[in-house]
């Protein structure tokens, strides 16, 4: 076996536990070790900090352990030239201008910059509003500039990386069909469920629906499913509303049978890679969406998913799929379909390892 190519891992959250690490670079460390790279990952958040990070108060705790995050990336400063390179996720440090972000650059041999979301618009949980204060746009415009390869997961963001950084590719979240497995037997026989996942924080998203699902109410029976939200209610509809939870994520999404994925028309939304609806799909659960960003490229409208654009598409839509559970079938079937094809990550498996190997070796 020859030497492996030791790669030092950046990134803001512990290992397995956030989305937009684990539905993107995480799901590929098996077969980039496999092929001879040795990935070591150092998160800025402990899990401790992990846990109480989106809870409000606990001021003191959260200043320690942000201090404890800058005295680990002193750490990694030190060690960084004894790797082959550095991979970057998001950001080396959340908070001010790009300091550490242009010593990581300095030392680093070679830099991958792996960016999620429009995170320079600087969205910040509402439990932590006074950080919003201390972020700065700049480090993450320094690294799409500085890196020797970015990775992107919209068009819309790539079109913006491309601005400051030719080598970049647009890789959306994937997702593992070997774990994610439809089970869902399409039939009329039991109230419908209608279901959404996402966080506390994009609960807000589901209100968009309410007037919907009023509608909906009055002329069919169903049930809604909200994940990720313990605390969601919709006044009149019938709602369960579970936590996220690692270990029944999947099983908890195979529920639904009807997977709604609602956004407003706003930029921050243009950077979304439409991970919501790939998990919804690939569990071959008929999806509806928003008309825009990158849901466009996710679903083929009519065909693998449906596209909507007002109010009373959504309610045809539903309503349709509702009552015929043929073509909650039909277009669950071709959902698979497209993201095996297409998203899975066994289909972008050769896209990671090329951009490792190009720039690390």
């Amino acid at each position: 076996m020859g030497k492996k190519t030791k790669i030092l891992l950046l990134c803001p959250h512990p290992e397995g536990v956030a989305p937009g690490q684990r539905l993107k670079y995480e799901q590929y460390f098996p077969h980039l070790r496999a092929n001879g790279f040795e990935i070591h990952v150092s998160p800025f958040m402990t899990m401790p900090f992990w846990k109480i990070v989106y809870k409000p108060g606990r001021l003191r705790q959260k200043i320690f352990w942000v201090m404890f995050g800058y005295a680990r990336r002193v750490w990694d400063l030190c060690r960084i030239p004894f790797y082959d390179g550095t991979f970057v996720f998001l950001n080396v440090t959340p908070l001010g201008g790009p300091f550490f972000e242009r010593l990581v650059r300095l030392l680093s041999r070679k830099l991958v910059y792996d960016i999620d979301d429009l995170v320079f618009l600087g969205k910040t949980s509402a439990v932590n509003k006074v950080v919003s204060r201390f972020k700065s746009s700049d480090k993450y415009f320094y690294l799409m500039k500085a890196s020797d390869h970015v990775i992107s997961c919209t068009p819309y963001l790539d079109g913006i990386v491309r601005r400051y950084n030719s080598h970049t590719t647009d890789i959306s979240s994937t997702i593992a069909t070997d774990r994610y497995l439809p089970v869902n037997t399409y039939s009329n026989e039991n109230v419908v469920t209608i279901g959404w996942s996402g966080s506390h924080s994009t609960s807000v998203y589901m209100k968009l629906l309410s007037d919907v699902l009023a509608e909906l109410k009055k002329k069919r029976k169903f049930k809604l499913l909200v994940i990720g939200d313990a605390n969601f209610q919709m006044p009149g509809i019938d709602v369960e509303a579970l936590p996220w939870r690692e270990e029944s994520e999947v099983r908890d999404l195979q529920r639904i049978d009807i997977g709604l994925y609602p956004l407003p028309d706003e930029e921050w939304v243009y950077g979304k890679s439409g991970l919501k609806a790939l998990q919804y799909m690939a569990l071959g659960i008929p999806t509806i969406a928003t008309a825009i960003g990158a849901n466009f490229r996710v679903m083929e409208d009519g065909i693998s998913g449906f596209l909507v654009k007002s109010d009373a598409e959504w309610l045809a839509r539903l309503e349709q799929l509702v009552d015929d559970a043929s073509l909650r079938k039909s277009i669950g079937t071709k959902a698979r379909e497209r993201v095996e094809e297409l998203y899975s990550v066994r289909a972008n498996e050769p896209t990671y390892l090329k951009i490792f190997q190009t720039t690390f070796l």
